[in-house]
């Protein structure tokens, strides 16, 4: 393979990533379940796949948000992009291609947050949504010892 031919093959693959960003999703604070992709996760998610178990807290309510909003806020990758008395939507970007996954918090039932964490694009995130929903329980816990 020419080394022309490489070039040209990186620039039309690197337009592709770096135009489809993806869209917003339709139904933000409207609870929906995960595709049947690997790119998803949620607390109330019926398939083993996508299923990750919720944050529970202790305290009230708005000391939970606060200190949800707080563990947030650490994640250099994060943006709020809207904050109701019981949901919180946040884009996440990815550092090299800047995919956007939107996570989903929700303050609905009573020492539980629910959520949703799905990339815009692509069939598998290769855990990303995991592992980050993973670090924010825990950051969460930390902060939230009442």
């Amino acid at each position: 393979m020419s080394n022309i031919y490489k070039v040209m093959v990186f620039i039309s693959v690197s337009v592709l990533l770096f135009s489809c960003s993806g869209r917003v999703p339709l139904a933000i604070g409207e609870f929906r379940s995960c595709p049947d992709k690997p790119n998803c996760v949620s607390s109330k998610n019926s398939n083993v796949q996508n299923y990750l178990e919720p944050i529970y807290y202790k305290g009230s309510l708005n000391n939970a948000k606060v200190d949800l909003l707080l563990t947030i806020k650490t994640f250099d990758s994060a943006m709020i992009k809207k904050e109701l008395d019981q949901f919180i939507h946040v884009e996440f970007t990815s550092n090299i291609f800047r995919f956007i996954d939107d996570v989903e918090f929700y303050l609905t039932e009573p020492g539980v947050i629910h959520f949703r964490s799905a990339s815009r694009i692509g069939h598998s995130d290769l855990g990303v949504n995991r592992r980050r929903m993973n670090r924010i329980r825990l950051a969460f816990n930390a902060r939230n010892k009442n």
